[in-house]
């Protein structure tokens, strides 16, 4: 616990810089006066709002800088060989910089978006929808974007033609491109628990109950694990 608490604060410190935290600050600033002027009638409407920008951007926009970032940074300056040379066991890093990242990025995007939803007056339950959508989708990208900044080098333009691309216009194609995008996830939660029975659902909101919960955990874990596997392998120097 000791050598974890010292990496979780060195990754903390290094990826909590004041332009990072001002420029996404500023993003769900954003947020918030977007919804209170939006005054949504229908549930429907506030969830679409926090469907589009928030779940489709805050989200996945804030996890990518810090996420990539946490690891990423210091494989690409070099320094990531010193730690190399110590005896600490490679999940213990890789599960400070998910820490790390959760740490920064929970109350950076969480807080915005439950306030944004809640001035939209549209109920209750988008709100309630908003916060967990929004926590598993922040999960889930967190492993994600930790394991692509120990993969790939340039991994922040990796990640956000993955954003962009990928959930942006490829997982419309299909029900299996669809399956691979977190955003199908999120959307679906929100979906399950914000608009109303019967309703039709958010757009990629195609995902059972059961499976848009347990689906981003495994993410999280199986990409934490593939991250620790390609450390104890690559070569750092």
């Amino acid at each position: 616990m000791k050598q974890f608490n010292v990496l979780y604060r060195l990754i903390l410190r290094s990826i909590a810089t004041t332009g990072r935290i001002a420029s996404l600050g500023a993003l769900g600033a954003l947020g918030i006066i977007v919804g209170s002027a939006l005054d949504a009638d229908t549930a429907r409407e506030g969830a679409q709002f926090v469907g589009l920008f928030g779940l489709s951007v805050v989200v996945p926009l804030t996890t990518l800088v810090f996420a990539t970032a946490a690891l990423g940074d210091i494989i690409d300056d070099g320094t990531m060989v010193y730690l190399w040379l110590r005896p600490v066991a490679r999940f213990r890093i890789v599960g400070a910089a998910a820490a790390a990242t959760l740490t920064v990025v929970v109350p950076l995007v969480l807080v915005p978006l439950v306030i944004a939803a809640s001035l939209t007056g549209s109920g209750r339950d988008v709100v309630v929808g908003t916060a967990l959508s929004a926590m598993f989708g922040l999960v889930a990208y967190t492993g994600l974007f930790v394991m692509l900044g120990v993969r790939v080098r340039r991994s922040l333009i990796w990640g956000l033609l993955y954003v962009f691309i990928w959930e942006g216009f490829v997982a419309n194609a299909g029900e299996t491109a669809s399956r691979l995008a977190v955003r199908s996830y999120t959307r679906s939660i929100l979906s399950d628990i914000g608009l109303p029975a019967g309703a039709a659902p958010l757009r990629l909101a195609t995902i059972s109950s059961g499976y848009s919960y347990v689906i981003p955990v495994v993410v999280f874990v199986a990409a934490l694990a593939y991250a620790t596997w390609r450390m104890q392998h690559q070569d750092v120097a």
